[in-house]
């Protein structure tokens, strides 16, 4: 018995060094993709392909919808932003979704909205919409009122109301760049089988704000924002760039995307039983275009910016992880047929197989690989240089993946204006790899058990409001 266990633990040592391989070639390959990518995107582009979009005669107008939960913090200043946005035509849509607190009443009473007897058609199911309110003042402003069905819900709901062809998704705590609709909505203007577009999420936290804009870019305070800052950019700028040139881009962050009215519509919009319902939405929206033989363009852009907070609690952030890796796996189980089927492309051969066997079983395998490695060590299953040796290599190559974000931020957009600002996120490139990428792993290995049990639900998150200037 004694040799068989031993055996075991010697064969599962394999699976995880075959698993660090495979991901971190992964990741290495992406990261290549995405330099070429990026400095091929910044050579091309120009100043006047924006102003071009205001004089051509093919743009389609925006509905831009906001889904907003408890958001008394942040939504006026949100909503006034989105108002501002550079863009030939488009309507601001703001779902409050049940709201318990002020979130109705602060819309209503800033900008003097008015119940109107609105007529819309239901062209995705959705909880009962209570009441449309509209602006005198603003009359690109919506104010959608429905019972609590959850965010899926809510967009679905703002579908339903909006007046435009392409609908942009966008978090009700988040700010858009002036110019963010222009740039994002290049790919439609490109190509017409275009049904949908990702911009980058940048973080906000240590951000100066000013009517709704940020105007100076600054450094979170907070260390935990800090280590967000590195993984946000690591997994925008090599992430999702890479898979784009791949065309296997899986998730279109539900705080900032563009998409196609009628695919949505196609495709029955928002799942409201899932916590993942960006990513659920996006995999099966490749699905049902796949099934359908349509040609159609899913991408990405690093250009078009988003800017968002994070927690800076550790009990909210783990929740957030959590609800990450419990919407991965939802994303996973739902559209399984897609899995090594060759009829759904690069996404079923090469996307949906890594997600599914790196990003979603990623945390069982490290963290019981952690536990098996030093069992094995214990047992001199393998001996102290090899496990010094293993662990120096994880950790290197964390950190040249991490630095490497870093590196491509400073080539290409370079929104940290200050060298103190590269110093301290290089810095906390390195200090993830101790501690907080382990944590990580914890808070998914947990949510990997919580969606085994059947835990629903987003669970708490906490908002601050910009860090606003006077004047």
């Amino acid at each position: 018995m004694k040799e068989i266990a031993l055996d075991l633990i010697q064969k599962y040592n394999w699976l995880v060094l075959l698993y660090f391989l495979g991901i971190n070639g992964t990741y290495i390959l992406l990261n290549i993709l995405s330099f070429f990518a990026i400095k091929r995107y910044l050579k091309e582009r120009k100043t006047t392909e924006l102003e071009r979009i205001f004089q051509s005669p093919f743009f389609e107008p925006i509905s831009i919808i906001a889904p907003a939960y408890n958001e008394e913090e942040t939504v006026v200043e949100s909503a006034k932003a989105l108002l501002q946005l550079q863009y030939p035509q488009h309507e601001v849509v703001v779902v409050n979704d049940g709201s318990k607190d002020r979130t109705l009443k602060m819309l209503v009473e800033r900008y003097k909205m008015v119940k109107a007897p609105i007529t819309y058609p239901m062209q995705i199911d959705c909880k009962r919409i209570k009441q449309v309110y509209v602006s005198p003042e603003y009359p690109n402003l919506v104010l959608v009122d429905k019972e609590n069905g959850g965010k899926g819900d809510a967009m679905n709901a703002g579908v339903n109301v909006s007046r435009y062809p392409l609908v942009c998704f966008i978090d009700a705590d988040s700010l858009l760049e002036p110019d963010a609709l222009l740039k994002v909505v290049r790919p439609f203007l490109e190509d017409p089988t275009t049904i949908g577009v990702g911009g980058i999420v940048r973080i906000a936290n240590g951000c100066k704000v000013k009517a709704g804009r940020v105007i100076e870019v600054g450094m979170a305070k907070n260390s935990l924002a800090r280590f967000q800052i590195v993984e946000y950019l690591r997994a925008f700028l090599f992430g999702r760039t890479g898979w784009d040139i791949l065309n296997g881009m899986l998730i279109i962050s539900g705080a900032f995307g563009l998409f196609s009215k009628k695919a949505v519509v196609e495709c029955g919009g928002y799942r409201s039983d899932t916590v993942g319902e960006d990513m659920e939405f996006t995999v099966r929206l490749h699905r049902i275009m796949r099934e359908k033989k349509r040609l159609y363009r899913i991408t990405f852009i690093a250009d078009p910016v988003c800017w968002t907070q994070v927690p800076e609690k550790l009990k909210i952030l783990s929740g957030q992880r959590n609800r990450w890796q419990r919407g991965l796996m939802d994303s996973m189980f739902f559209n399984m047929k897609m899995l090594f089927n060759p009829k759904y492309g690069i996404v079923g051969l090469f996307a949906m197989p890594f997600f599914f066997f790196f990003e979603m079983l990623g945390p069982i395998a490290e963290f019981t690989g952690y536990i098996v490695f030093f069992v094995s060590w214990y047992l001199n299953i393998v001996s102290f240089t090899f496990a010094l040796f293993f662990l120096a290599a994880a950790i290197v190559l964390g950190i040249i993946l991490s630095m490497g974000s870093l590196v491509l931020e400073e080539l290409s957009f370079r929104r940290y204006p200050k060298i103190l600002h590269l110093v301290i996120l290089f810095a906390y490139a390195v200090l993830e790899n101790f501690g907080y990428r382990q944590l990580n792993t914890w808070w998914r290995f947990k949510g990997c058990l919580d969606h085994i049990l059947g835990k629903r639900g987003w669970g708490k998150m906490e908002r601050k409001g910009f860090q606003a200037v006077k004047g």
